[in-house]
């Protein structure tokens, strides 16, 4: 997986640099991630000040969410859930069109083993 990441107006560190990598890494159990391209701003004339844009490139359609908080933390957890929950939606949607022969549970188990769905 080839990682971007982008900072405005936000000191770009190790510590943060890698937590977000981290949060990103945690998404490829759940998903083949061939890119992603995280975009993390602070605009300090508005409130809230935060906002954090991830754009994942994937087999099939990609995964895009964004969201705006108080603090870099909040807002890059809401992206990550928000992430979470399209992945695990389209995994289902797949399974309610019968284009997977594995059960949920089959999944899940598959998933938890670092195999990619």
């Amino acid at each position: 997986m080839r990682l971007n990441l982008q900072h405005f107006s936000i000191r770009s560190t190790n510590s943060l640099d890698s937590w977000v990598e981290r949060q990103i890494l945690a998404l490829g159990r759940l998903r083949q991630i061939d890119e992603a391209n995280v975009r993390l701003a602070c605009h300090r004339d508005v409130s809230p000040a935060y906002h954090v844009r991830v754009h994942l490139v994937t087999p099939g359609p990609d995964v895009i969410a964004e969201s705006n908080d108080h603090t870099l933390k909040a807002a890059v957890d809401k992206v990550i859930k928000q992430l979470q929950s399209t992945i695990a939606g389209r995994v289902a949607q797949r399974l309610r069109r019968g284009k997977d022969k594995l059960s949920p549970s089959a999944m899940i188990a598959r998933t938890s083993r670092g195999s990619r769905p």
